[in-house]
């Protein structure tokens, strides 16, 4: 029975955060080292230049780009702030990037 309230409480919780997702946050590249660029260019095989300055992407995969709570993030998106800087590469970015350089085309 315990469990069942930790697990509805926490579903209470979590509900409004996992309500604001809708939409997408800008993640701003542009703070990135030259090399954590030159290494998403590598992993998804372009050239450096092609590298976005920004990419946008759900709360969740921003939250986990950014290393910020959902919660903050959609709480900053009802403020108006749409965007995060990460401060590494990482397999997330490097399919946003990859995503967002493949609908240009």
């Amino acid at each position: 029975m315990r469990i069942m309230m930790i697990a509805t409480a926490a579903a209470l919780v979590a509900s409004p955060a996992l309500a604001q997702q809708s939409g997408l946050i800008n993640i701003d590249l542009s703070g990135l080292s030259v090399l954590d660029r030159a290494e998403i260019a590598k992993d998804i095989n372009v050239d450096v230049s092609q590298i976005p300055v920004n990419v946008q992407v759900p709360v969740s995969v921003a939250a986990a780009i950014c290393n910020v709570p959902v919660n903050v993030l959609a709480q900053n998106k009802t403020k108006g702030d749409t965007a995060c800087k990460p401060t590494a590469g990482s397999d997330a970015i490097n399919s946003a990037v990859q995503k967002q350089l493949k609908q240009q085309r």
